[in-house]
């Protein structure tokens, strides 16, 4: 008999009874392709690592390198989130939305901030094809205003094909105090960080904890494991006991460590013989000074800042062996597939002096007043521990990225040459590869390694063509050509394209014309470090590379470039419902980061805490920020005291009593990027200010309710009573947006756009 259609696709046969029917069972989706583990640094220099050059203890990558491949040639992209976008998708940047870091909105294709629809990511492909999928870590691949618990998801980890998740959403944060921390696809409630925590550890512990979870259930699913590190991207962190093993080992200076790195690439075999060193990067706002002219009075805490950097990598190498054990454990390191890169070169973001005030870093609007303090000071034995957020100078920037040029967010190699470890015995020999390989070839290379085709649809949507290319027949046979032949490269307006052993760079000044008279050309094929300048007697080439990049740039949507004015500040209209007044109720998760300064950033302000008082009360009613600055209110001792960190100056009040229900923060935005704050409780008053405003990044963690959850803003009231919850009857918080300051950008922006009559 013909089976109805509710039987349609069913292989097996049917009668009325089970006796008389055969069953049938769907076919699995099974894969027998390695594991594969791909492991992210944030801002790692070429030179770090010991197997490219750097003097950091890295015993784990040592042994990986050795029983591995070292690619000397491969490029990346000079920032995180277009990286992040070209390695998971295998498109080029733009054509993947993230021409730049997912902190903006402007309204065009390649800033998008979510990845596209047609394109299946690494992940979706590998979980088409039977594999089990994790990420921990970094993630930055939606944009910032979409990164809220009310968000659509759509460029969340899980909806572009990971089975399970941990980490940040956001492009850094505090390895001592994550500011939020998102597992799956919801906010994970950290509580109280024990003493002695570290981010890194964290993850690895959740790392190996999907691994064994997952061999518990299945013996022999293949998995691909994505992790990307928070280390070693700003604020610096580490943990005091790795800390010890680094003192005094930077007192040399960043000069003898760049050049002992050189040394050491050069007996390696990374660098052909007569491969050059360039001077010190004397460019302008880029530009390092010989270490003898480092006044003594700072050598101490230069060196200290570097020592914190080693530190951190450390650790770094130290979740890469926990790693590597638990594949040992189970059996299958030698047929994991275990790739070490980073995701851009070392920054240059700590500035000339570094800083223990990272957040202050990220003033980038204009009209800040010079006399902002950049670097609260303190003590020595403070910096890379739980209280201060640092970084380093960029003179050891300069030492990370030995032996290239400049720094991240450059397209010269010092920003987009990166070290890059493949690991796996089982079916590639261990050795050097001296081709040319582009992080969009990640994917490809990795599929075809896997035996797994990409995913030729993604919800019913024909994929989009790849840009990369597999690497695969190059790491079998070193005498193999690179088959990636041609790269453009954008980023803020710097520019550059590659061409078989040639290369055009630019360094765009903000607010010049974008002309060819600001290309640079470099043979790279014999000059590798991008040491001579050859333009004037290659006027041919450069102008072919010229024409190529142009060519190259609008197929891959890179226009249009940002010209640094008030567009470059513009967001979605849609966007300004986060400036809404809002009730926060006891209970709410932390508040993430960009939604919360839509609240309070280049504005007046007022947050109020209904409360009902009870003899003995005490705790916090609401806090916005961490170390690097913020606000907390809170109760203690039959009065309200407001706490206010600026960037690591922190200014207190003096108790006010309460009132009758109502403990309310008012804030004055004032001319210059001031505040002034008045605490008023109804039976009296304290006031702070003018102080400085937390802009850009700052407050980094957002608002809590309750309880001064994430990074403390406070620390000695942290040392006294932890995140300190409020013992009471917290009914709601509300708070209040007032009048946007005239120094808003998003205000400026709003004002361009209706004089240019973009929302016509």
């Amino acid at each position: 008999m013909t089976l109805p259609p509710s039987y349609r696709g069913f292989a097996g046969t049917v009668g009325r009874t089970f006796g008389s029917s055969r069953p049938a069972w769907p076919a699995e989706r099974r894969s027998r392709g390695p594991n594969i583990v791909v492991i992210l640094v944030d801002d790692l220099g070429y030179a770090d690592i010991g197997p490219y050059g750097g003097e950091v203890e890295t015993p784990h990558l040592d042994a990986l390198a050795a029983g591995g491949l070292r690619l000397t040639d491969y490029h990346t992209t000079p920032l995180c989130s277009p990286s992040r976008a070209a390695l998971l998708t295998g498109l080029n940047p733009h054509r993947a939305g993230f021409a730049f870091p997912a902190n903006a909105d402007p309204g065009y294709p390649a800033y998008s901030f979510q990845l596209p629809d047609d394109a299946p990511s690494l992940a979706e492909s590998l979980r088409d094809n039977g594999y089990a999928t994790f990420a921990v870590g970094k993630w930055h691949l939606t944009r910032d205003a979409a990164s809220h618990d009310a968000a659509d998801r759509s460029s969340w980890p899980l909806q572009r094909g990971f089975d399970r998740y941990f980490g940040s959403l956001e492009g850094l944060t505090n390895l001592h105090h994550p500011h939020r921390l998102v597992w799956d696809n919801s906010p994970y409630d950290v509580g109280d960080h024990p003493d002695g925590y570290f981010l890194t550890d964290d993850l690895t512990d959740r790392a190996v904890r999907m691994i064994d979870t997952l061999r518990a259930n299945d013996p022999d699913k293949p998995f691909f494991l994505y992790f990307a590190h928070h280390a070693m991207h700003g604020p610096l962190g580490a943990k005091e006991e790795d800390l010890a093993r680094y003192r005094g080992r930077y007192d040399e200076g960043w000069d003898v460590i760049r050049e002992r790195r050189f040394a050491k690439q050069l007996a390696e075999g990374l660098f052909p013989p007569g491969t050059v060193l360039p001077p010190r990067n004397g460019e302008p706002g880029r530009d390092v000074p010989p270490w003898s002219d480092v006044p003594d009075s700072q050598r101490a805490l230069f060196a200290r800042y570097m020592e914190v950097y080693a530190a951190s990598l450390s650790n770094v190498d130290q979740s890469v062996g926990r790693v590597v054990a638990a594949l040992r454990r189970h059996g299958e390191l030698d047929g994991t597939v275990i790739v070490f890169t980073s995701d851009n070169g070392a920054t240059a973001e700590g500035g000339a002096d570094g800083t223990r005030s990272y957040f202050s870093q990220f003033m980038h609007v204009p009209g800040v007043p010079d006399s902002w303090e950049r670097d609260v000071a303190r003590e020595l034995d403070l910096v890379g521990g739980p209280q201060a957020t640092v970084h380093y100078p960029r003179g050891w920037a300069q030492a990370s990225n030995t032996p290239f040029r400049l720094y991240k967010s450059d397209t010269y190699a010092g920003g987009v040459r990166t070290p890059f470890i493949l690991h796996w015995p089982a079916g590639l020999e261990a050795g050097l590869r001296h081709q040319y390989v582009y992080v969009t070839d990640v994917a490809p290379t990795l599929l075809d390694l896997a035996g797994v085709p990409r995913s030729t649809h993604r919800h019913g949507v024909p994929a989009v063509a790849l840009d990369g290319v597999s690497a695969v027949p190059l790491l079998r046979d070193a005498a193999e050509p690179s088959r990636h032949t041609t790269q453009y490269t954008e980023t803020g307006g710097n520019r550059g394209y590659y061409a078989d052993g040639w290369k055009i760079v630019t360094r765009h000044r903000p607010g010049t014309p974008y002309d060819d008279g600001e290309w640079e050309l470099y043979h790279v094929a014999v000059d590798p470090t991008e040491a001579a300048n050859v333009a004037a007697a290659h006027p041919e080439k450069l102008a072919e590379l010229a024409a190529a990049w142009e060519e190259a740039a609008w197929r891959n949507a890179v226009f249009p470039l940002d010209d640094h004015g008030p567009a470059a500040a513009l967001r979605r209209p849609a966007d300004e419902r986060l400036e809404r007044p809002v009730d926060l109720y006891p209970g709410t998760p932390l508040l993430e980061r960009y939604r919360s300064a839509q609240l309070v950033q280049f504005r007046s302000f007022s947050a109020s805490a209904s409360v009902e008082h009870r003899p003995g009360d005490r705790g916090v009613l609401f806090a916005h920020g961490d170390q690097g600055g913020g606000y907390v209110v809170y109760v203690a001792d039959g009065a309200a005291h407001l706490t206010y960190n600026a960037y690591g100056d922190v200014h207190r009040t003096g108790p006010v009593p309460l009132g009758a229900g109502e403990v309310r923060l008012r804030v004055e935005a004032l001319p210059e990027f001031h505040w002034e704050l008045v605490l008023d409780t109804g039976a009296g008053t304290a006031a702070l200010g003018p102080v400085p405003q937390l802009i850009g990044l700052a407050p980094f963690t957002g608002i809590s309710v309750g309880a001064d959850l994430g990074g403390p803003v406070d620390w000695e009231l942290h040392v006294r009573e932890r995140t300190f919850p409020f013992t009471g009857i917290l009914r709601r918080v509300r708070y209040e947006p007032g009048e946007q300051a005239d120094y808003d950008p998003k205000l400026v922006a709003r004002l361009w756009a209706e004089a240019e009559r973009v929302y016509d």
